[in-house]
């Protein structure tokens, strides 16, 4: 009997083969089947990544866009050239808004939480009179936030105020020659005081309200909003024009240290260089 028990044997392994080959190859299967998902993933997921970042700069890029702040100076009723130049930039399809002078820190407000929610602007700060010195404050809170300021436009302002490292650029339009702003702290944008005293007509009630004044001011707004001039940290060093024989600004900006090269009123400030007039009039605009 012992050579029918080795049949048996046999026969049993022959019989199980076809089962561990059923297995084997279903196991087989499996694996395969978990590879080529796996590799469709990878093969999917890679572009679904891509296109999602691409989307999102997208996305960042719809979200921002230029906003213009116009601040009038006291009571309303003295600082109508805002409201003014506001019709005109909102009539090239640009956001702009005028405040009173006493709303700056609510506006500063408003801007840090845009620009914290994705939207990079630019930026651009316009006032008159006790508005011109808001918009130099408000530009030094925003430094404070971390929130870059593309443009500030000072007209006749009641004080000489230092710009902060955060702006690009500061047109200050004056017929004040204590009223004259200068460089602060790290600063490296492009300042250029205006002496507008010799137009016809100018005071400190009408200055705003020129049509010269307005002009300049629309002109270096539509190029800074259209990313032509004054683009946050794209000036490696202070480009600063003033006007020769000039004093000093002789009012230091609230809660700001002066800075090193501050100067006596009887001397020309050091820091201030007389730049070439046609580079700055093509970044403000200002040339006719």
């Amino acid at each position: 009997m012992p050579g029918a028990r080795e049949a048996l044997s046999k026969t049993s392994r022959l019989c199980r083969l076809p089962v561990i080959a059923k297995t084997s190859a279903t196991t087989l299967g499996k694996v395969l089947a978990v590879g080529v998902a796996l590799a469709s993933l990878t093969l999917i997921g890679t572009p679904q990544a891509a296109f999602s970042a691409t989307k999102r700069a997208e996305f960042r890029a719809e979200a921002s866009h230029p906003h213009v702040y116009l601040m009038r100076g006291l009571l309303n009723i003295f600082s109508l050239g805002m409201d003014q130049l506001a019709a005109e930039v909102q009539s090239h399809g640009i956001a702009a808004d005028v405040y009173n002078h006493t709303v700056a820190d609510s506006v500063v407000a408003t801007i840090v939480a845009k620009y914290r929610a994705g939207d990079h602007g630019p930026y651009i700060l316009v006032g008159h009179s006790l508005g011109a010195d808001a918009v130099m404050g408000m530009a030094q809170s925003l430094n404070l936030q971390g929130v870059p300021v593309a443009l500030v436009i000072p007209v006749d302002g009641t004080g000489s105020y230092a710009a902060p490292k955060n702006v690009a650029c500061v047109l200050n339009l004056t017929q004040r020659s204590y009223a004259y702003m200068r460089p602060g702290f790290g600063f490296r944008g492009s300042l250029r005081n205006v002496d507008m005293s010799g137009e016809p007509g100018i005071d400190h009630l009408t200055i705003d309200k020129s049509p010269r004044v307005q002009s300049i001011a629309l002109n270096s707004i539509l190029q800074t909003a259209r990313a032509e001039a004054c683009r946050p940290g794209m000036t490696a060093s202070p480009v600063v024009a003033v006007h020769k024989g000039t004093p000093a600004p002789k009012v230091a900006a609230p809660n700001i240290s002066p800075a090193p090269s501050a100067t006596r009123p009887s001397e020309s400030p050091k820091q201030s260089l007389e730049a070439p007039s046609q580079s700055l009039d093509s970044i403000f605009g200002t040339q006719g």
